[in-house]
């Protein structure tokens, strides 16, 4: 088994954020690709349902993932998308 850890974050943005919502997952691409650990990080829209988000991102370490989940960038994610977001789902995951 690897030590590598694997994220699938699901976002549902509220019907009349869904613009603000994406604007501000897209954001989020570039610093944290740059962040130490990082190997993957993609951001997909549902076809059907365009409020629904999914992140999938690989990451060397569960400390490095979690040091993410400190960085100025994702600080001011949470802060601007505030009251904007309908359901968060969160799976870290191991690949087999």
């Amino acid at each position: 088994m690897s030590n590598k850890l694997t994220i699938v974050a699901r976002i549902e943005a509220n019907n009349d954020k869904v613009e603000r919502v994406k604007a501000e997952l897209l954001k989020l691409i570039e610093p944290t690709l740059k962040e130490t650990g990082c190997i993957q990080y993609h951001l997909h829209q549902d076809n059907e349902k365009p409020s629904v988000f999914v992140f999938y991102e690989i990451w060397e370490s569960r400390a490095l993932w979690q040091q993410h989940l400190s960085s100025v960038h994702i600080l001011e994610h949470r802060s601007a998308v505030d009251g904007a977001i309908s359901s968060f789902t969160l799976n870290e995951m191991t690949h087999l």
